[in-house]
């Protein structure tokens, strides 16, 4: 099937141009964006210092600074031992049954230095606790045979025990690490602790994209539910002084690919048009979550079209988001504030850094392109986000700007809901 398949309607722009600049030579791009750089160094140290004690004011609040926070510190993605429990946090949620469980368990423990971290950790808990959290889900002290020989503790109690009591320890544990990056299983808990804490939440449903009809039509009512339960706390604060809801448009539909533009206008369209009719009806902030760069092009025609639906009458809460990983995201930016004047529709845009990075990488690796759609290091993304944030700005009154940061993993369909920052 063709990959630029006509819409229905007519659209306001060519948005398959932008996949002109997918695979820009990265330096050339940044050289650009250093000649347009929106800070002098006076605002960079004025920013640096100001940075520097919001840093320095959250470590040192206890509030801030929790157990789990320290327990994550110490465990990070940069050690042998964090991969493993991140492993297992990801990988419990998706194995089939309780015997592969107890294996990917046993296999995860027994290959990490867990007694290289005892005494490593500012924190009481990590070092004396950090298995009891593990073996329990509680602060409590663990023994001297853990302290002193913890591969030969955990082997005897897990013989003593049994694998099962040790995965459902471990789930324990997983279930209180993902509180710190999961507000509620379900869109009426999560509103209830964001309203509880004062968040202000654009709401994303931790899952995957569908992979079946059914899957769309599911993903769809779950959908239509938050956004009806979070326009019911509404009360009428608007699309900028309450609560959202983030939509995933691969959860929409199967083939939500570009090779298959056609199916994606009809079956994907009318889904997103129906979820958009429910939050303009309740005024609130309804936004397209960014995927994998393949379907930019594809999610901004949904948008264009979008945008200009007369049956959405004045509504100003559709948006979308943006990843400044992306080298097209200043060309994005300027598009859509085209788009918003064209339409005479306000949109709100909210800038990321991206959540698909690796994925991007070895998906460029494994088609042999000539560069990669995302910069490759942090500096050229922080670079490319400063730049982006000044042309949001500028770009007002058509575009309402918000800022994000770079979002967890998604985990499974319907363990959750996520707060992105507002």
């Amino acid at each position: 099937m063709n990959a630029h398949v006509s819409p229905p309607v007519a659209l306001s722009q060519d948005w398959d141009a932008l996949d002109q600049g997918k695979f820009a030579d990265e330096t050339a791009t940044v050289r650009g964006l250093l000649a347009n750089m929106p800070l002098d160094g006076t605002e960079r140290a004025a920013v640096l210092g100001e940075a520097i004690g919001l840093v320095e004011r959250a470590r040192a609040s206890v509030k801030k600074q929790g157990v789990v926070e320290s327990f994550l510190q110490e465990f990070s993605l940069g050690t042998r031992e964090g991969l493993a429990l991140m492993c297992l946090a990801e990988a419990l949620l998706r194995t089939p049954d309780e015997e592969t469980r107890d294996r990917l368990i046993a296999e995860k423990i027994g290959s990490a230095d867990w007694s290289s971290h005892l005494g490593q950790s500012d924190s009481l808990f990590v070092n004396a606790s950090t298995w009891g959290l593990m073996l329990t889900g509680k602060l409590v002290d663990v023994d001297e045979e853990a302290r002193t020989d913890l591969p030969g503790f955990l082997k005897r109690i897990v013989g003593r025990l049994g694998e099962p009591v040790i995965r459902e320890a471990v789930a324990a544990a997983v279930r209180i690490m993902g509180e710190q990056f999961v507000v509620g299983r379900t869109i009426e808990a999560a509103l209830k602790r964001s309203n509880r804490e004062g968040w202000l939440c654009s709401f994303d449903m931790l899952g995957e994209g569908a992979r079946t009809a059914h899957d769309a039509e599911r993903y769809e009512k779950i959908y239509a539910d938050a956004i009806t339960a979070v326009g019911k706390t509404a009360k009428g604060q608007g699309p900028e002084a309450g609560h959202g809801v983030s939509v995933k448009l691969s959860a929409l539909s199967p083939r939500y690919e570009a090779t298959h533009e056609a199916r994606v206008w009809d079956e994907l369209y009318p889904r997103i048009l129906r979820l958009a009719r429910i939050a303009a009806q309740y005024d609130i902030n309804f936004t397209m979550d960014a995927e994998e760069a393949d379907r930019l092009a594809l999610s901004l025609k949904l948008l264009d079209r979008l945008a200009r639906e007369p049956e959405l009458g004045g509504w100003t809460g559709l948006g979308l988001a943006v990843q400044a990983y992306q080298k097209r995201c200043p060309e994005v930016i300027r598009r859509v504030s085209e788009l918003a004047k064209s339409s005479g529709r306000r949109l709100m845009v909210r800038l990321v850094k991206g959540a698909y990075w690796d994925t991007e990488i070895k998906r460029a690796q494994v088609f042999g392109r000539t560069d990669y759609p995302v910069f490759t290091t942090k500096a050229a993304t922080d670079l490319n986000y400063l730049v982006c944030a000044k042309a949001m700005i500028e770009a007002a009154p058509h575009i309402y700007s918000q800022f994000a940061t770079t979002t967890p993993t998604p985990w499974p369909p319907s363990t959750g809901w996520r707060p992105s920052a507002r």
